[in-house]
């Protein structure tokens, strides 16, 4: 069995406050789609004892709070709620990225951004607001209005917002449905009420004028090795696919909620064309 300190008993007539710890780890089993055996097996303590936590009979001790969130693989900032909810101080701290002690990591994501030139890639938090792009993503963007570009600017809204790049998006149908699903499964893993909002808004969006029609989507990926991002361009029409890249093993909430999104050409007109616009750039 395992070392962690075991449960306490809650005394008889114990008052317990509203969104207990217990009731947060059963939404969070449960949105992990895990049994009470399942969970307790895989944290190697007894069904009892699990029992006992999310029914609030028994308070969890830190490390066991702790312990269930990463067997559940709870994000950072859900992890802080339980232990207050537990009754324990928050363990993991959010900086701004202009914190001094986050320099490394703003530097790390400034030299994956350069050094993705000539392609585009930019840096977004968890709810999607660009926080830094490369001088690639200019060409990409310049279709939508000011007020979209203004800061905070939401990259997945500016894609698919009327007044963005959507009516540059080829193959709309097909992005939007991955966007949309990439972002229902943001929201079950994270449970993110923000989240979920865009998800709405962006389902609300309207087909824009000149879209491929959804067939046409389909068919054009049968033999694609990934969704790809087809926007016409100054440059012409440009293909892509992404990638995303995040911190490994982050202690800092904001740190585990950055994502760097780098896109690919997925032809050899699309990396012919972003090479010449950065040399006509540099000239």
């Amino acid at each position: 069995m395992s070392t962690l300190s075991l449960p306490q008993t809650i005394p008889p007539g114990t008052s317990s406050v509203s969104r207990t710890v217990g009731e947060l780890l059963r939404e969070w089993r449960q949105r992990r789609r895990m049994s009470q055996l399942l969970l307790a097996t895989e944290a190697d303590i007894s069904t009892r004892h699990l029992s006992f936590v999310e029914s609030g009979r028994a308070l969890p001790s830190r490390e066991m709070v702790m312990h269930l969130a990463e067997r559940l693989e709870v994000p950072l900032r859900a992890r802080n709620a339980l232990l207050v909810a537990a009754g324990y101080a928050p363990l993991f701290r959010e900086r701004p990225l202009t914190d001094p002690q986050l320099s490394a990591a703003r530097e790390a994501v400034e030299l994956v951004l350069k050094g993705h030139e000539p392609y585009p890639a930019l840096a977004i938090d968890r709810h999607w607001t660009i926080v830094a792009a490369n001088r690639a993503l200019a060409p990409l963007v310049g279709a939508a209005s000011a007020a979209l570009l203004e800061a905070p600017v939401n990259a997945l809204r500016l894609s698919l917002h009327p007044e963005g790049i959507a009516s540059t998006i080829v193959n709309w149908h097909a992005w939007r449905a991955h966007v949309l699903a990439r972002l229902q499964r943001q929201v079950e893993v994270s449970a993110d009420d923000t989240l979920a909002a865009l998800r709405d808004e962006l389902a609300a969006y309207p087909t824009p004028p000149g879209a491929q029609s959804a067939d046409e989507d389909s068919n054009a990926i049968l033999n694609q090795i990934a969704v790809p991002l087809r926007l016409r361009t100054p440059l012409g029409v440009l293909s892509f696919f992404s990638t995303t890249t995040v911190f490994g093993t982050p202690v800092d909430v904001t740190l585990s909620e950055l994502a760097i999104e780098a896109f690919f050409p997925a032809d050899p007109q699309t990396a012919a064309a972003l090479r010449a616009y950065a040399e006509d750039q540099a000239a």
